[in-house]
């Protein structure tokens, strides 16, 4: 098991979607392949908040622009004679890639799901509490009682609209991740505060703390600067209260 917890905290609107997304493709992923009636509601669940977040924006075109921002800096440091050469153009290649993939795909991605009569009924009624239960979506419920081989494979059918998009997502937050190497610091009474340059935005606050250590990270911030505090859990009153002693963890700005 890793040693360490990872707290992650995006300083700009287009990383944050970026780490929603991440987060809603794991879960989906995770659940595909499971046989269980819950494991297909729990991939059609996530799948259908992907569905939500690409119906408010446009997001082909801020994975596009980012790969291609990505591609531009990595490529000015061609000419840096430290530079694993090999290993950067693997990583050029890698972009281009992913780039190509997704220009290949037509229209909005996702754009057929949301004329989906089935899908978009299960959409509806989500927003209700329990309100995807038998009773509510009789079509839904017949679909559930199918072999878990054809949910499976309309599921992963769903989900394949989203392939390559998904991929260069995994990619470009692989790359920001790695831009910035995590350095011991120092949360005095359990507080820390960073300014930063705002000519160089921060993407992505990065937080590594030692599983031993009995608080969790909570951290705030945008353009300027960020704080990270140190809280107690609450399990026991409900009450959350920042730590008072110094605490060691790691950091990294993370900026490509």
């Amino acid at each position: 098991m890793n040693q360490t917890i990872i707290y992650e905290q995006p300083l700009n609107e287009r990383i944050r979607t970026f780490l929603r997304l991440e987060f809603l493709f794991a879960q989906a992923t995770h659940h595909l392949h499971q046989s269980s009636q819950w494991d297909s509601r729990s991939t059609l669940a996530g799948m259908l908040d992907i569905l939500s977040i690409f119906g408010r924006t446009d997001l082909k075109t801020e994975v596009l622009k980012e790969l291609e921002r990505s591609a531009a800096i990595l490529t000015r440091l061609k000419a840096n004679q430290g530079i694993d050469q090999a290993h950067l153009q693997s990583i050029l290649s890698d972009l281009e890639t992913v780039s190509a993939k997704l220009h290949k795909t037509s229209g909005p991605v996702g754009a057929d799901l949301k004329k989906h009569e089935f899908l978009s009924s299960i959409q509806q009624r989500s927003a209700i509490p329990g309100g995807t239960c038998d009773f509510d979506l009789p079509a839904y419920h017949f679909w559930l009682q199918q072999p878990a081989q054809e949910r499976t494979r309309d599921l992963a059918s769903w989900l394949g609209r989203f392939e390559a998009i998904a991929e260069a997502i995994q990619l470009i937050l692989k790359l920001i991740r790695q831009s910035a190497t995590l350095k011991a610091v120092t949360a005095q009474n359990g507080f820390f505060q960073k300014t930063l340059d705002p000519s160089h935005p921060c993407q992505l606050v990065r937080v590594a703390v030692d599983r031993a250590v009995p608080y969790y990270a909570e951290i705030s911030g945008g353009r300027h600067r960020f704080t990270v505090r140190f809280m107690e859990s609450g399990k026991v009153d409900g009450h959350t209260r920042q730590a008072t002693c110094d605490i060691a963890f790691e950091l990294g700005c993370c900026a490509l």
